[in-house]
């Protein structure tokens, strides 16, 4: 895996996931790796989603305990471990479940594979969404139930890989819960159930947002590679975070996927770079117009954007033949309703840790892979369809030859690659074409 500069992982190697080396250590199937009732947690990945996933996981129920971390910078290792232990100095049940020894922190690009070797029945990845695949692939290989981070991937090769680790989790009774924590939403849930029942008809079109001012940025610093500058500052780089129609917009897409029942057959967009535009800020768009089009007839108007100083519109809503809804408590038409707020509304970040741990349990694990890999791709699409300026088929996405990563991720001279410019840049392509 590792070449032996300074940890560099070639591009091959990288995505072949590590079902080999990771077979070496695979459980029984559903087994506990501590042979007992305890479920041992590693995490991977210890940025600021990371460590909220730790929290609420081990918030989730009795007998969890978080007994290994790993990242690729030992700084980022470090403070998480420093706001886990801050969380347990005012809550003693928390802090007996952190049970990570210095020994089991690991950081390198393989700090990964350490954490499945070491001993742990679940792992938490949620490291920036490039790494997803592999790491999704590898961890089903050594027979670990998963909780990851959303989006799956960023290109059509890492949703290829997604999907066949989905099939593998399922035929070795594996859990894997990803972060899109509107599906373990009661306002959702009990909206969507009743959209399936029919109270709004047949569902013809809708419209989903993710429209919101700048987000975090990180400044080079001294001494910091091109690589590690964009590893750090992930968010503005496609094979990184998949752009930020991949990365936060998901969410939306995946409710429009869920309220329909299936995913879009072609997209058309616009799309482009208006106010974020410094080198600071990578090579990804600020704003996004998609329109999706399903099979049944009905279309979906998504649109995104991250510009500093515009204002927020953040949710969901759907038309029928018969009522709209927003997908979220509200319906309105000849079955109109209200979902009545509870006094205390259980959150869906922690709900989703709670209903991945039953799972578990029950011996029914829990498997959302194919429908997030699917909405994922959705929003790959999307981003496509702007990028190229091409209407874009979903047959098209998922065959592409489309892999965005670097030939080579290791730390050192990294390129940035151009801004895709609709009517030159191409579908299928991978690093080398993206920095023409």
């Amino acid at each position: 895996m590792v070449d032996g500069r300074r940890g560099a992982v070639s591009r091959r190697t990288f995505m072949q996931a590590t079902a080999l080396t990771a077979a070496g250590f695979a459980l029984p199937l559903g087994a506990h790796a501590s042979g007992s009732d305890v479920i041992r947690v590693g995490l991977v990945g210890c940025g600021g989603r990371g460590t909220g996933a730790a929290r609420d996981c081990l918030r989730a129920g009795e007998g969890i305990e978080l007994v290994a971390m790993g990242d690729l910078f030992p700084d980022r290792l470090e403070q998480s471990r420093n706001q886990l232990a801050e969380v347990g100095a005012e809550d003693a049940v928390f802090a007996s479940r952190l049970k990570v020894t210095d020994d089991m922190c690991f950081t390198g690009f393989d700090a990964y594979q350490k954490v499945l070797a070491s001993g742990i029945d679940l792992v938490i990845l949620a490291t920036p969404p490039g790494f997803r695949p592999v790491h999704i692939a590898a961890a089903i290989a050594a027979g670990k139930h998963v909780f990851a981070e959303k989006p799956v991937a960023v290109d059509a090769a890492g949703i290829r890989s997604v999907l066949d680790s989905y099939e593998r989790a399922r035929q070795r009774n594996l859990a894997v819960v990803v972060g899109t924590q509107r599906r373990h939403q009661a306002e959702y849930l009990e909206t969507i159930r009743r959209i399936h029942d029919g109270a709004i008809g047949d569902v013809v079109g809708g419209q989903v947002f993710w429209n919101q001012g700048g987000l975090w940025n990180r400044a080079r610093e001294a001494g910091w590679t091109d690589t590690e500058w964009q590893i750090r500052n992930w968010l503005y780089f496609t094979w990184l975070s998949g752009d930020h129609i991949v990365e936060q917009h998901v969410h939306n897409i995946d409710v429009a996927n869920w309220v329909l029942g299936a995913h879009p057959v072609r997209a058309t967009a616009v799309g482009g770079r208006q106010r974020r535009t410094g080198g600071e800020y990578g090579h990804i768009y600020d704003h996004f117009a998609v329109d999706f089009e399903y099979e049944s007839g009905a279309r979906v108007l998504s649109m995104c954007r991250q510009v500093p100083g515009s204002a927020n519109h953040v949710g969901e809503s759907f038309t029928g033949t018969a009522g709209r809804s927003n997908a979220a408590g509200i319906i309105e038409g000849a079955r109109a309703w209200t979902r009545p707020r509870a006094a205390q509304e259980v959150s869906p970040y922690l709900q989703e840790h709670v209903d991945l741990i039953a799972s578990i349990r029950a011996g029914s694990p829990l498997n959302e892979l194919k429908q997030v890999a699917e909405s994922t791709l959705t929003a790959i699409m999307g981003r496509e369809a702007a990028y190229t300026g091409q209407a874009i088929t979903w047959n098209e996405m998922l065959e592409a030859d489309h892999n965005l990563a670097p030939p080579t991720i290791a730390f050192g001279e990294l390129a940035m690659p151009s801004v895709p410019m609709p009517g030159v840049t191409k579908l299928e392509r991978g690093w080398e074409v993206a920095e023409t």
